[in-house]
């Protein structure tokens, strides 16, 4: 999966090449293998149960994402508890994935997850500044514990890669995101499948 990959970091994290396009929607990989509207972007912002098989058979899917527009890399779980290594194994994971992705001919945005306070520098290694990146923010702002670890990490993330535009899967509120719109990044919302399920039963 990377015997051409290029590395960065301590951690030799595989080199994502940028990209500077914008979805105009999003798809949660398990209903993109049976989803015939091939119009939009797959996403990983599911349990990690639902998208494990793309790392253990990789090829199994290939044929079915190249019909789509691009792939929002995997969104492996980090919790704050996990030791660090198994922390850095998922991004690194994600990472490999979205290398052998793009050697395949597919267009990728990376997805910039982190756990605790030590992978928020460790989880830029390997991306290019000033291109588009993608951010899971659904069930990381509702509690004050989570959001202050989110948002912590999210400046650090906007420090170093300054990107042009982010992708957020979930919501953005104002309050904690217009500082990075008045800075000049432009930050691109997507609902979460639950809050857009849960609108429509209501």
């Amino acid at each position: 999966m990377v015997s051409l990959a290029t590395y960065a970091g301590f951690f030799e994290f595989p080199r994502i090449r940028p990209t500077y396009d914008i979805p105009n929607r999003l798809i949660a990989f398990s209903k993109a293998l049976s989803c015939k509207d091939y119009d939009q972007w797959v996403h990983f912002y599911e349990d990690d149960h639902q998208f494990e098989r793309i790392w253990r058979q990789p090829r199994k899917y290939l044929d079915i994402l190249r019909h789509y527009n691009g792939v929002i890399l995997p969104d492996f779980s980090l919790y704050r508890d996990m030791p660090l290594v198994m922390q850095l194994w998922n991004i690194y994971r994600s990472r490999a994935i979205g290398h052998w992705l793009q050697i395949n001919g597919i267009k990728v945005i990376p997805n910039i997850r982190y756990g605790d306070r030590r992978t928020y520098h460790a989880c830029c290694d390997g991306i290019e500044k000033h291109c588009v990146i993608a951010v899971g923010s659904h069930g990381n702002l509702k509690h004050k514990i989570d959001r202050d670890i989110f948002l912590a990490g999210f400046d650090v993330v906007i420090q170093l890669l300054q990107p042009s535009a982010v992708v957020v899967y979930g919501s953005a509120p104002e309050k904690y995101f217009q500082k990075y719109i008045d800075a000049g990044i432009r930050i691109i919302v997507f609902e979460s499948d639950y809050s857009t399920s849960h609108r429509e039963v209501e």
